[in-house]
């Protein structure tokens, strides 16, 4: 059975070392992958937004899986919008796997059989995608409220941070600055210092205009 992995990433060294161990989990559960999809973006941002995401989708055959490390990597919106997604994979005839959430394993030991769970009948059935989709929607649910949870945390430690005037803000990389500046200096443009300084154009124009006023 064909599958096709997506992963939000952060860092470069331990996201090649979470692919490897999800491809690696994914070839001794016997299936097939045939393609993985990274890509360093918010959990919140709409699918169709996401490139990787939504290339992912285009390219989904009927019977694929979608492998994703957690519901969270591949969603953090709220509950509506993240069915939405679920909808446009399973639209494809695809079916989505998440380990400790809905794992074909599961699946497997609920009906006492690892057979049938990759018979492409059975994939299709009323009963998969009910079991599926029971999963799924619990899942999401619970991430969402986690993800806003943590956020109202960090929102209050701000908020009595700078009620003890202990919160400055996001402190600038002065590194990064001061390289911006000498290039610009220099004469390169800002899109050019963007690209050699792996940055943002809206930091170069941003660090520039600060330096020029």
């Amino acid at each position: 059975m064909f599958a096709r992995i997506y992963m939000r990433v952060s860092t470069e060294e331990q996201d090649l070392q979470r692919q490897d161990k999800l491809i690696e989990d994914a070839k001794q559960k016997g299936f097939y992958v045939v393609a993985v999809y990274r890509e360093k973006i918010s959990g919140t941002t709409e699918w169709e937004k996401r490139p990787e995401l939504s290339r992912l989708i285009s390219d989904l055959q009927q019977n694929d899986v979608v492998i994703a490390e957690s519901i969270d990597r591949l969603t953090r919106l709220e509950p509506k919008k993240a069915l939405e997604l679920i909808d446009a994979i399973q639209s494809k005839g695809a079916k989505i796997q998440v380990p400790e959430v809905f794992d074909f394993d599961t699946v497997s030991q609920s009906l006492g059989t690892s057979a049938e769970v990759f018979d492409p009948k059975f994939l299709m059935s009323d009963l998969f995608l009910a079991m599926q989709n029971m999963f799924l929607k619990l899942a999401v649910s619970v991430a969402y409220n986690d993800y806003q949870k943590r956020k109202e945390r960090q929102h209050q430690g701000i908020a009595l941070a700078r009620k003890q005037r202990k919160y400055r803000g996001r402190q600038p990389n002065i590194e990064l600055h001061n390289a911006i500046i000498e290039q610009r200096k220099n004469g390169m443009t800002i899109k050019k210092t963007a690209a050699i300084l792996n940055t943002s154009e809206s930091t170069v124009l941003r660090v520039w205009r600060k330096y020029k006023t």
